[in-house]
C-alpha cells in the first residue's frame, strides 16, 4: 500500500464498543487474520467452528472494542477480568490493513479496562517467533515469559476418576441457591493460586451461554480441591467434537500434584460424558510438573505461543502451580 494511503488509513480510524451488529464481521476479520498469519490454505475457516468472538463479547460487552474506517469495522480487541488478573486478546486487524498503527489504537481502551478494574498483574498470548508481536506488547509495560503449550489428547472411551476420595460436582447441576456458594468457594480456591484470582466471570458466562459447565472438585474437607471450566462442542471456545479447558486450578500444597491428576481424570471424564473425542488445554512451561505430567497422559502440542507478562513476574505461573490456561 502506498504511504500516503497508508497515512490516510492511519489518521481514519476510531476505536468504539464492539456491539452486537458488529459480530459476524469481527468473526471474519479474526479468522482471516489468524488463518493468513500461521498461512493457512483456507484463512476464512480457520478455527473451525470454535467461537471466540461471540462469546468473549456476551461475557462483557463493555470490554469489547472494534477499530472502524470510515465506518466500516477493520478490527477488535477483547478484555477480561479475572479479579487481581486481568488478560486480553484476540486483537484482530484485517491483514491488508496490518502495520498501520490499529493494533496500538485497539490497545488503547483494554489498557483503560484494566485501569479501571486495578487488576495487579495483566497478560496476553502471541506468537513466540513474531518480533513485530513481541514489540508492540512491550511498548505497553508486556515482557515475555516462559512458552505457553496448547495441547491435546485423544479421550479414552470410558474416561473416568479412578481410585479413592471425593468425587466431582458441575456447576450447571446446581440449583440457583447452591451457586453462590460454590462460587464462593472458586474464589478461595483460586485466592490460594494466586491472590485476588477470581473465574467467577468465566464460570458464569460458560453457564450462561451454553458453553460447556465447570468441575468442582469436592475436596476431602469442607471446600475445593480444584476446579476447571470447561468448554464444550461447536459454537464454543472448543469448537466440534472438543472439550477445551480454558481454565483449571488445584489448591496449592503437598497433594497439590495428586490433586492435579484428579482434576485431569475428571476434564476427560466430562469430556467422555459429552461425547467429545479430544481434550485440549494450554500449559505454561514455567509450571514443569504439570507440563510433565500431561505429556505422560498423551497430551502433544500442536500450538505454541508465549505468554507476556505486565510487570515482568511470574504470577502463577512458576513450577509450584498446577494451572491450566493460555490467555488466548
Amino acid at each position: 500500500m502506498p504511504a500516503a494511503k497508508r497515512m490516510s488509513v492511519a489518521a481514519s480510524v476510531s476505536v468504539r464498543p464492539l456491539v452486537e451488529p458488529d459480530l459476524d464481521r469481527a468473526d471474519e476479520i479474526f479468522r482471516v487474520a489468524f488463518g493468513t498469519f500461521l498461512g493457512a490454505p483456507e484463512p476464512e475457516t480457520f478455527f473451525g467452528t470454535a467461537d471466540y468472538v461471540r462469546t468473549r463479547w456476551a461475557a462483557d460487552p463493555h470490554a469489547a472494542f472494534a477499530a472502524t474506517v470510515e465506518g466500516e469495522v477493520v478490527g477488535s480487541n477483547f478484555a477480561a477480568d479475572w479479579g487481581s488478573v486481568g488478560f486480553f486478546g484476540p486483537l484482530t486487524v484485517r491483514p491488508e490493513l496490518w502495520d498501520q498503527g490499529i493494533g496500538r489504537r485497539l490497545m488503547e481502551p483494554v489498557m483503560a479496562c484494566f485501569d479501571t478494574w486495578e487488576n495487579r498483574h495483566l497478560g496476553l498470548f502471541t506468537f513466540s517467533h513474531s518480533p513485530k508481536h513481541l514489540e508492540l506488547y512491550r511498548r505497553y509495560g508486556f515482557w515475555p515469559r516462559f512458552l505457553t503449550a496448547i495441547m491435546k489428547k485423544e479421550v479414552a472411551a470410558s474416561a473416568a476418576v479412578p481410585g479413592p476420595g471425593p468425587g466431582r460436582v458441575l456447576y450447571g447441576e446446581l440449583t440457583a441457591a447452591e451457586r453462590p456458594e460454590a462460587l464462593s468457594l472458586s474464589r478461595e480456591l483460586t485466592g490460594s493460586v494466586y491472590e485476588g484470582l477470581s473465574l467467577e466471570r468465566e464460570i458464569v458466562a460458560t453457564q450462561a451461554q451454553g458453553l460447556g459447565d465447570t468441575i468442582l472438585l469436592d475436596g476431602a474437607d469442607s471446600g475445593l480441591d480444584g476446579l476447571a471450566v470447561c468448554h464444550c462442542g461447536a459454537g464454543s471456545e472448543a469448537g466440534e467434537d472438543v472439550c477445551f479447558v480454558k481454565f483449571g486450578a488445584v489448591r496449592p500444597g503437598p497433594d497439590a500434584a495428586d490433586r492435579f491428576e484428579r482434576l485431569l481424570n475428571a476434564c476427560e471424564q466430562l469430556a467422555s460424558e459429552k461425547g467429545l473425542g479430544q481434550l485440549d488445554a494450554g500449559m505454561s512451561l514455567a509450571r514443569q510438573d504439570a507440563y510433565r505430567r500431561m505429556v505422560d497422559r498423551g497430551f502433544r502440542t500442536w500450538l505454541q505461543g508465549v505468554t507476556m507478562h505486565k510487570p515482568n513476574e511470574p504470577g502463577y505461573s512458576h513450577p509450584d502451580a498446577y494451572v491450566i490456561d493460555d490467555w488466548r
